[in-house]
This record gives structure tokens, sequence and C-alpha cells, in this order.
């Protein structure tokens, strides 16, 4: 029979007993409404709702004023759920202009809901304003406004999701231009788009190859390429790059003189978050012959 210790170091290595994982980050939906009784009825109607696993975590305000310094404070908010008629007959069409034109918040989705429609011409709304629904608050059933809300949410991480994306790419193109930047005195530099044009090519390349960078931007990198540069090479060069997204090795070719250039090279394919290329850097020093 087993001993009480050993029953008790199989309790203590139970997997069952470890740490539960942390709940994610709850989508922060703001409801604005001079109103109590609508931030109330609001609440418990979305209270059992979740969203990709993600549960609805509710912030407050009473007035168009305490609406955006909210919005200024929490940039993360998702949904805005925004009564027209506040302290003025215009209050939240004001805070919606406000969050798109002083705020640049183009995440948030914002529902605009009222309770008397006379007050507010819909088409009219729906049209002058960056707004993405409009409700009058008797015809939003705790149906609809489920519905409403979900759609706002998937809305918003699709936007949120391309912007990171976009996001990235650009601190990535910034890393790459600091980088050729930093080689620009003393390597040979092109620069090319996704379809393999030249968009850029740095003076020492111009020089060594004796061409002028006006002539070569805009131009097939095909159209290029030196005769020492043979069509087996261009293709393994390309499919290294398709691949791998890199490639590297020694070229030799006849400079601008006739003389022999030896140069050391590498080239990277920039992708974006769906595998496209969308930008070529080809980077050359020269090198001695016994190197």
């Amino acid at each position: 029979m087993p001993s009480p210790d050993h029953e008790l170091i199989l309790e203590e290595d139970d997997p069952a007993e470890a740490a539960p994982q942390a709940e994610p980050a709850p989508w922060r939906i703001l409801i604005v409404d001079d109103d109590v009784d609508v931030h109330v009825v609001t609440k418990f109607a979305l209270s059992a709702a979740s969203f990709q696993g993600r549960r609805l975590s509710f912030l407050h305000a009473y007035s168009g004023k305490e609406a955006l310094a909210i919005l200024r404070d929490t940039p993360d908010i998702a949904m805005m759920l925004l009564d027209v008629i506040m302290e003025t007959d215009d209050a939240g069409l004001r805070v919606a202009r406000q969050v798109r034109e002083e705020l640049h918040n183009d995440l948030v989705r914002i529902v605009l809901r009222t309770g008397q429609p006379g007050q507010a011409y819909e088409h009219g709304v729906i049209v002058d304003y960056d707004i993405n629904d409009y409700w009058c608050k008797a015809d939003l059933t705790t149906r609809k406004l489920f519905t409403t809300v979900i759609a706002s949410l998937r809305a918003y991480s699709t936007l949120s999701a391309s912007k990171a994306a976009r996001d990235a790419l650009g601190t990535e193109l910034a890393r790459a231009r600091n980088v050729q930047a930093a080689l620009n005195p003393l390597a040979l530099v092109l620069t090319l788009d996704g379809d393999g044009v030249v968009t850029d090519a740095n003076e020492r390349f111009c020089r060594v190859l004796g061409v002028v960078r006006d002539a070569v931007v805009g131009k097939a990198a095909g159209t290029l390429r030196p005769p020492e540069f043979s069509e087996e090479l261009a293709h393994e060069v390309r499919s290294a790059l398709v691949r791998g997204g890199g490639w590297a090795g020694d070229v030799d070719i006849n400079g601008a003189g006739g003389e022999p250039v030896h140069l050391r090279c590498a080239s990277l394919a920039f992708k974006d978050t769906k595998g496209g290329i969308y930008q070529y850097v080809a980077v050359a020093t020269e090198r001695t012959t016994n190197a």
C-alpha cells in the first residue's frame, strides 16, 4: 500500500492543479447617454455577450465632454453607443465628428442612438457623419442590439489587425531605409518594388555602372543586368528570394570604364503579412580579387 507521503506527492504533481491561463482582455464598449436607465438596461442586455472568447467591458459617459475625455485616455475602445441628444440637441453628432477629426480615431465603431428621431434626419446623419450605424432606441431590441454590437466588434477586430500589420510593415521599411542610409557611402544599393521595377539607385551604384539615376528609376531590373550576370545566375537569385527571402554571392562585372569590378552581393525580399513581396533591396560592396 502506498504511504501517505507518496499519495501527497502524487496530489501535488497532479497537472489538473496547474495555474489557469489568464483571461483575454475584454472588448471595451463606451455607453454615452445622459439617461442613467439607458446605461443600466444596455449593460444588462449585453451582460452575457462575448466575441472571439472575450467578454465585454463597459465604460460610462453622461455627456459629450465626458465621452471625449474617456476616448482620449482609453485608446482601445472598440465601440461607442452614442446618444444624439444630451446637453445639446446635437451633442452626439459633435462627439462623432470630433472623434474622427480631432482625436483621429478611425478604429472605434460609432453607433448613434436617439430617443427622438424627429430631431435628427437619419439619412443626412449617415451621409454627413463617419458613423457605423444609427438606431431609434425604441427599435433597438435586445436581439438587434446584440447583432449590432457583434458586427461592430468584428469590424473593429479586422480594422485593428490591418492597422497593426501596416504599422509593422512601416517599421520594417523604416529599418530597411536606415540600413540603406548607413550603407550608401560604402556600397552599391538598388531598391525595387514588388514587381522588380527600380525605385531607387544610390550614387555609388550609378557611378560604378556608369548610369544616370533618372534613367534607371522606373526600369525593370532585367534591363539593367550586366552581360556578365548570366540568366542562370539571375534565375538562381530570383528563386532564392522567393523561397527564402534572401540571396548572397560574389559577382564579377565590368565597370563603366571597362575595368573589372569584383562585387560581394546580398539581396533581400521584404514580404507583407500574407507572404507577398512588396520590396527588394540589393546591396553590393567591392572586394579585392584575393578576398
